[in-house]
């Protein structure tokens, strides 16, 4: 399901606002664009705007201001339901259904676009190995899975109808260091291989390097800057600065020199 080449990027924000009907603004004047096959992280504190900026690119919420563009076509351009199905999304609580199998979680968007049963299932089959885990959890429940197995299974069900583009809010957050890493390395050699048009929400600095082509930091509904990994380290921008100082100081080990030693 990819969609049809285009020279321009993938998703493009231009003076975009939002307001909730009580009057408050999470977002104002955001202009920013997604290249194609690159991954965007959104980095940020809880309520700088990234998950409102995720969703209203599906949709899922509508701008008070401004036009986002989605490979070169308005928004309202869009019938909303083909453009969900271009777009894979996935969230940190995964969100699969309780009493589905885990093959008919994965194959639940080609089943709505029809396709034949046994295509689906070479599909989920495929999706499987492709994010780490044996066919034979097909026939099993999400209840019956690791925190890591479900986020695997939320991942392959975005990828399931080939989207053009993946909506990913904070997917690892919830997920013990270790498997949050195994998935982050995953995650990588899975984008080096698909080359997907990828939005990334986090709040967490080193994820944001780590995964992203470029990062663009918000702050209060804004965008404060958007830079390459190695350019946000060395920005001299005081927000950005503000924000690795913070990660840096976090990652230090704790000085002891003035401590006694244990007996």
């Amino acid at each position: 399901m990819n969609s049809s080449p285009n020279a321009g990027p993938a998703i493009e924000f231009r003076n975009v606002g939002y307001r909730l009907n009580n009057g408050s603004t999470l977002l104002r004047d955001f202009t920013l664009e997604v290249q194609r096959g690159e991954t965007l992280v959104l980095l940020g504190r809880s309520g700088s705007g990234k998950t409102t900026t995720l969703k209203l690119i599906n949709r899922l919420l509508t701008q008070s201001a401004g036009a986002i563009y989605v490979d070169g076509r308005s928004l309202d351009q869009w019938d909303v339901i083909r453009l969900r199905r271009m777009i894979g999304y996935v969230i940190q609580e995964v969100g699969l259904f309780p009493h589905f199998t885990v093959a008919r979680n994965i194959g639940v968007v080609p089943q709505i676009e029809g396709w034949a049963a046994d295509r689906i299932q070479d599909r989920v089959t495929e999706l499987l190995r492709l994010v780490g885990l044996e066919p034979q959890l097909a026939s099993r429940y999400p209840r019956e899975l690791s925190g890591g197995q479900r986020q695997r299974v939320g991942v392959a069900r975005a990828l399931a109808a080939d989207p053009s583009f993946l909506l990913m809010d904070e997917p690892f957050g919830a997920l013990d260091p270790i498997t949050r890493a195994e998935l982050q390395r995953e995650f990588l050699a899975l984008q080096q291989r698909l080359g997907k048009t990828v939005v990334f929400v986090t709040h967490d600095l080193r994820e944001a390097l780590l995964l992203g082509t470029r990062v663009a930091l918000m702050e209060a509904g804004q965008l404060v800057a958007t830079l390459a990994p190695d350019e946000f380290l060395h920005s001299t921008d005081p927000m950005v600065a503000a924000y690795v100082d913070a990660f840096k100081t976090e990652v230090s080990p704790v000085s002891q020199d003035n401590d006694e030693p244990s007996k």
